[in-house]
């Protein structure tokens, strides 16, 4: 039997643990109110739309703005591409060893750019893994449109989308009864909770196989391109991510690894007044500002 002062003892332990709950509940409330002013404010005076969506995996504190709103994906796109080739490779119609066979006219996207690809001849020879790499690193709207094919197609990547419980994110570009779509949104379209869900997705292994989600996580902490969102977060912290931009329309999507836990975050801008391409573009800067304000919130 329980002595009386076992029974206070137990008693006062479930007290403190409940104290110690309760406190903690308050603190997470409070940070994430914090945070939501904090993002409310910077979000202040753009001059344009904005979306953005936050969530610390550890605490389950989520923030949204325009969250469930659908924007421009722009490169963004290129992680539903990834994603249904994996699928295509874990069903084994594809390997990463597969070799093809470059063809410009099959592709046929005449704009250039930077695209390494676009330097191809026609009958010269890649595999899959380092097309993936071309579109995910470097962001290749050949090699993009390439896997896009290869993968079924956009109405193939769009099944898979739907499938999984995507909603609202979709290829328009080359897509049968999207081209309406396309007109408002361009090649793909998403809104800032789902694509960042997304990558979640990958983080916990729920796409496609946990090997596949792996190996997708991986080709996405090899950005190139590296100058906003990942710009404020310290190089010695992995992070996964995709970024997009057209002229009207600057975003980034980014799972942090970071040392108090890993949180994600999906910032998308679209009928932006400024249209440069210079560092100082409003919406360039705006990612850079969210993505240090996180760091800060949850690491500092």
């Amino acid at each position: 039997m329980l002595t009386l002062i076992m029974m206070k003892k137990r008693a006062l332990s479930l007290l403190l643990v409940l104290t110690v709950f309760w406190l903690a509940c308050c603190s997470a409330a409070g940070g994430r109110e914090k945070l939501e002013t904090n993002i409310l404010e910077l979000l202040q005076g753009f001059n344009g739309d904005v979306g953005v969506f936050v969530r610390h995996l550890p605490s389950k504190t989520v923030v949204g703005v325009n969250e469930n709103e659908i924007f421009p994906t722009a490169s963004m796109v290129k992680i539903p591409i990834l994603v249904k080739i994996f699928d295509k490779i874990e069903a084994g119609a594809l390997t990463m060893d597969s070799v093809v066979i470059f063809n410009q006219a099959a592709i046929n996207y005449p704009w250039k750019g930077d695209d390494a690809l676009a330097r191809f001849k026609d009958g010269e020879d890649i595999t899959i893994s380092k097309l993936l790499t071309h579109m995910i690193t470097f962001s290749d709207n050949h090699a993009s449109l390439w896997l896009q094919d290869m993968a079924g197609g956009g109405a193939a990547v769009n099944a898979w989308l739907e499938n999984n419980g995507f909603a609202h994110t979709r290829v328009n570009s080359r897509t049968a009864g999207r081209e309406a779509e396309y007109e408002k949104f361009g090649w793909g379209q998403t809104t800032p909770r789902e694509m960042a869900e997304l990558l979640v997705m990958l983080r916990e292994g729920r796409a496609v196989s946990p090997t596949a989600s792996a190996d997708m996580y991986r080709h996405l902490t090899r950005s190139y391109w590296d100058d906003e969102g990942l710009s404020q977060i310290p190089p010695t912290v992995q992070a996964a991510s995709k970024q997009g931009a057209v002229s009207q329309s600057r975003s980034e999507v980014v799972l942090v690894n970071a040392p108090h836990g890993d949180y994600v975050f999906s910032i998308i801008t679209d009928n932006q007044t400024d249209k440069s391409w210079t560092h100082d573009n409003e919406g360039f800067m705006l990612i850079r500002s969210l993505s240090k304000l996180l760091w800060q919130h949850f690491e500092l």
